[in-house]
């Protein structure tokens, strides 16, 4: 017989042999996994965001699949009723909902309150921008712009906005897994209260310069006035290092320090407009 042909049948055969010792190995040592952590899989959106505390999906369905109480278990990116289904599937009672959260951005740095001072020309990176200089617009609690918080989001929430120069969060589309939040190496997102109707009132900046500075950098930064601390009748508001900070927890929605900021770093978003009756005085 010819030895390459030999060599064939031989290899062939040792292949055949491993193959089945090792089908058998992985049929006897084989784990079953629990059929309600695939059930719970389903359910999940397959984001992988981590915002539930968890490395993954999958591990969040085990976590609920062994769990004896849902308490501490939650996907933000899941809905009331998709909990309620998982607590059904593992036969646990369902925990109350929480209460949702949505991105706010601490910088309201747009082109034209905070003026471009210096070029850069490296990787679009907003970590190796931070770790090199101040940034192009001088200051060194700003927004870079260099958009890892949007390539952090799985749902599509964050958008540069390559005219103002900043990032922008869409509230439809944020589920508060808080990717975002761990991605920012100035730390300027913040997961807060959705709240009723998603109006929120929280300070814009996170400036903590002195005022004469912090004003050099930017037109619309905190200079810890105190102004809002002292408008605030529900003690919402702290002055802490040069800069304001609405605690969403007490902060009942009145707005009234808006109007007293002068630096106009206070913002509410989503509060109905108000509509203004414009009387005509008809001459007799």
């Amino acid at each position: 017989m010819d030895l390459v042909v030999l060599s064939i049948i031989i290899l062939g055969g040792i292949g055949i042999v491993s193959a089945l010792m090792l089908f058998l190995t992985a049929k006897k040592f084989a784990v079953k996994e629990n059929p309600k952590i695939a059930e719970i899989e389903e359910l999940l959106p397959g984001a992988n965001c981590g915002g539930c505390g968890r490395s993954g999906c999958h591990d969040f369905a085990v976590a609920c699949a062994c769990a004896k109480s849902l308490e501490g278990l939650h996907c933000p990116s899941s809905s009331a009723e998709t909990m309620a289904r998982i607590a059904s599937i593992v036969g646990l009672a369902k925990v109350a909902p929480t209460t949702p959260k949505v991105a706010v951005l601490h910088c309201n740095g747009t082109c034209a309150n905070r003026p471009k001072k210096s070029d850069y020309d490296g990787p679009k990176s907003c970590h190796i921008e931070h770790s090199l200089y101040l940034g192009a617009r001088g200051c060194a609690y700003g927004c870079l712009g260099g958009g890892d918080c949007v390539s952090a989001c799985k749902f599509g929430a964050m958008v540069l906005n390559p005219i103002k120069g900043i990032v922008e969060i869409d509230d439809e589309k944020c589920v508060g897994c808080g990717a975002c939040v761990e991605m920012c190496p100035r730390k300027l997102i913040e997961l807060r209260n959705k709240g009723p109707r998603g109006m929120r009132v929280y300070v814009a900046c996170a400036n903590k310069d002195k005022g004469a500075l912090a004003m050099k950098e930017c037109s619309v930064s905190c200079i810890g006035c105190g102004k809002c601390v002292k408008e605030c009748p529900h003690g919402a508001i702290t002055l802490d290092d040069n800069l304001a900070y609405i605690d969403y927890a007490k902060c009942k929605l009145c707005k009234k320090c808006v109007p007293v900021c002068p630096r106009n770093a206070i913002i509410a978003v989503n509060f109905p407009v108000k509509k203004t009756t414009i009387v005509e005085n008809k001459e007799q």
